[in-house]
C-alpha cells in the first residue's frame, strides 16, 4: 500500500464505524392531541416497513379507539399517509401486535375491550397474503382466538402462589389474601377464558410452533396462547405466575429454554421479572424478579443474527421519562452495554411501549409511543447494533 493511501485508507475505515454508530429516528406522523400508544412494527420480504398503533381520545374507557397504520418504503426515510387498520364500531381496539409467520403471512392480533373493562377483553386477529400495496393490508380472514385454560390453571397458579409464599399478613375475612382471591376466581371458567390481552410480538420456533404472549389484568399474570398447525387452532399454556408478571416478551435460548421478560405489575422492588420454560412454552418456572428496573411499563426483547440479546425498556423504578437499549453477550444473564434512545431530564416526557425488530441488513428498529406536552405519535428509532456499543458507558 503506497504511504499516501494509508491516512484515506484510515478515513474511511473511521468514517464507516462512525456511520454505524449512529442511530436514526422520526415520528411516524406529525404530534397530535389524540392519544397515540402501544404500537408494533414489522418487515415486510420487499424490504418496506409496517407499523400499527392504537389511536383515540383515550384507552379502555374511550368507544372511538380504532387501528391505525402506516408503512415506510424500502430506501425512503418519510413514512407515507396513515390509514385504519381495524375498527371494532363503539368499542375500543387496543394492543396491536404484527407478526410475519413462516409462509409470509401477516398477522394482525388485537383485543376488543368489552364494557370497557380489560379483564373482559376478546383476542381478535387478522390475516393477510397480500400486504405490500399502498394502503392497508388486503385481509383475507378474520376471527376471535377462545382459549380453555383448564383446571391446570388453577392448579398451577395455588402451586405458584405456594412457592412464592408471598407476605400477606394485613388481612381480615372481608379482605382475603391478594393469593386466595386468584386462586378463587381461577375456579371461574368464565374468568379463565376471558380478558387475555396481546402486548408483544409473537416467537415462532423451527418446528412452526408459534407462541403468542398475552396477559391478565384480572390475574395480574402472563400466558401464551400455542398453535402447532400454523395458526388454525391456538391452546392455552399454563399460566406464568408471581407478583404481577404481565405483558411478557419472549427470547429462545441456544440450548432451548425460552425465557419470559415481564413487566412488573407488583409491588417493589420494581424489577423487570424472568421466567423460563424448558418445554416449547408449555410451562413456566415462578416469575423472579431480576437487577434490571421497570417502573410498570412494556419492554421488547429481542435476538440478534449474532445471538446477542437486545432489550429495549425504561430503566428506572418509576416513570417512563428514558427509553434505554441494552445488549447482552450472554442471553440475558448480564447486560453489559447500554444507550438511550430517549432521556428527558425534566421526566415531563413518556416513551413507552416499545416494539424491536432487526431487518436482513442487520439494522435495529423500534417503535415506541413518544408523548411530550405538545401532544404524542408513534416514533421510529433505527441503528446498527455498533450503536448500542460505542458509547455503552452513557448511562
Amino acid at each position: 500500500m503506497r504511504n499516501d493511501a494509508v491516512p484515506l485508507f484510515f478515513f474511511c475505515l473511521t468514517a464507516v464505524i462512525a456511520a454505524k454508530s449512529e442511530a436514526d429516528s422520526e415520528l411516524i406522523f406529525p404530534i397530535q392531541r389524540q392519544h397515540v400508544h402501544s404500537s408494533s412494527i414489522v418487515a415486510c420480504p420487499n424490504g418496506d416497513l409496517l407499523a400499527v398503533w392504537f389511536q383515540g381520545s383515550g384507552e379502555r374507557s374511550a368507544d372511538d379507539v380504532k387501528l391505525n397504520g402506516a408503512r415506510l418504503r424500502r430506501g425512503q426515510s418519510k413514512w407515507g399517509n396513515v390509514f385504519l387498520m381495524a375498527d371494532t364500531p363503539d368499542i375500543p381496539d387496543c394492543n396491536p401486535v404484527l407478526f410475519i409467520d413462516a409462509q409470509q403471512r401477516l398477522w394482525l392480533f388485537w383485543i376488543v375491550v368489552q364494557t370497557n373493562r380489560w379483564e373482559r377483553s376478546i383476542l381478535k386477529y387478522r390475516r393477510a397474503e397480500n400486504y405490500t400495496d399502498d394502503g392497508p393490508p388486503v385481509w383475507s380472514w378474520q376471527d376471535i382466538i377462545l382459549l380453555k385454560p383448564g383446571q391446570e390453571f388453577e392448579q398451577a397458579l395455588s402451586e405458584g402462589f405456594r412457592q412464592i409464599d408471598p407476605p400477606e399478613e394485613m388481612w381480615a375475612e372481608y379482605a382475603r389474601p391478594y393469593s386466595q382471591l386468584l386462586i378463587e376466581a381461577a375456579q371461574d371458567p368464565y374468568k379463565r377464558q376471558t380478558g387475555w390481552m396481546t402486548r408483544a410480538r409473537p416467537l415462532q420456533l423451527a418446528t412452526g410452533r408459534i407462541l403468542l404472549p398475552l396477559y391478565s389484568d384480572g390475574f395480574n399474570a402472563g400466558l401464551l396462547a400455542i398453535s402447532d398447525d400454523a395458526g388454525a387452532t391456538w391452546q392455552a399454556s399454563k399460566p406464568i405466575v408471581g407478583l404481577g408478571p404481565i405483558q411478557p416478551t419472549l427470547a429462545r435460548r441456544t440450548n432451548g429454554d425460552i425465557v419470559a421478560y415481564c413487566r412488573d405489575s407488583g409491588g417493589p422492588p420494581h424489577r423487570i421479572l424472568m421466567s423460563i420454560s424448558h418445554d416449547q412454552g408449555d410451562s413456566w418456572s415462578i416469575a423472579r424478579d431480576t437487577e434490571i428496573p421497570n417502573p410498570g411499563s412494556s419492554i421488547a426483547l429481542l435476538v440478534l443474527a449474532t445471538r446477542q440479546w437486545v432489550l429495549v425498556h425504561n430503566d428506572t423504578e418509576s416513570g417512563r421519562h428514558q427509553l434505554a437499549v441494552s445488549l447482552s453477550e450472554d442471553e440475558g444473564r448480564s447486560w453489559s452495554h447500554k444507550r438511550y434512545l430517549e432521556r428527558d431530564e425534566s421526566q415531563s416526557g413518556r416513551f413507552a411501549y416499545p416494539t424491536a425488530i432487526q431487518t436482513h441488513d442487520g439494522r435495529i428498529h423500534v417503535s415506541y409511543s413518544y408523548a411530550v406536552q405538545e401532544g404524542a405519535a408513534i416514533k421510529h428509532a433505527h441503528f446498527a447494533p455498533e450503536w448500542i456499543l460505542a458509547a455503552s458507558i452513557d448511562r
